[in-house]
């Protein structure tokens, strides 16, 4: 069952700060479904939600955990059509490794506005604000998650971020949050059963 928003008490946040008039987000009023039914592209930090935060540093390079079913859910949900991006203000090998690997269609890593980054990806795509799904952990993603048309929060992020959301995953970050999100949106466009039936075969 989706988990409420702590803020409302109820799946879609309220009284969220008015967007550019060019921005549309997902009424308050509809239902969760039909916002997860409307994303045609997922875009996720990295550190926190596709790892549980952690970076393991004093060897000869940086590594950090990822999670492997997180990164099947990517790879079908790219399959079923929808575009997948990662932007991370904290440069990494590890990153960039793990993105190639499952061939995700856009990293964006450095410092600066996230919200920039996403812009510019918008513009690259001819994608708008309210089809695209966004999962953060910190308040360095606030400003992307105000503009996304599907906020969503980790179960293990900040306070803020967690009010700021329409969606709270169960998971943590880097322990299936991702996964459940992806299942979720293929869920509501009627794609998750066929993908099922595929391995079931």
């Amino acid at each position: 069952m989706p988990r409420p928003n702590a803020k409302s008490g109820t799946t879609m946040a309220e009284g969220r700060e008015l967007l550019p008039r060019h921005a549309t987000r997902v009424s308050r009023t509809a239902p969760l479904n039909a916002a997860f039914k409307r994303i045609r592209l997922l875009l996720c930090d990295v550190d926190g939600v596709l790892t549980d935060a952690s970076v393991f540093i004093g060897g000869m390079q940086e590594l950090k955990r990822f999670n492997i079913r997180d990164g099947l859910g990517l790879v079908r949900l790219r399959r079923a059509g929808l575009k997948v991006g990662w932007i991370s203000g904290r440069p990494s090998p590890a990153t960039t490794r793990r993105a190639r690997e499952l061939k995700i269609d856009f990293l964006r890593q450095g410092k600066g506005s996230k919200v920039c980054a996403v812009e510019s990806l918008l513009a690259q795509t001819g994608f708008r604000w309210d089809e695209v799904c966004y999962m953060g952990d910190d308040i360095i993603d606030l400003g992307v998650l105000k503009r996304a048309g599907l906020a969503v929060a980790v179960a293990n992020g900040v306070a803020e971020v967690r009010a700021a959301a329409d969606y709270v995953t169960q998971a943590s970050g880097g322990h299936g949050a991702v996964r459940e999100v992806v299942e979720l949106i293929l869920k509501a466009q009627n794609k998750w059963a066929r993908i099922v039936a595929e391995y079931a075969a």
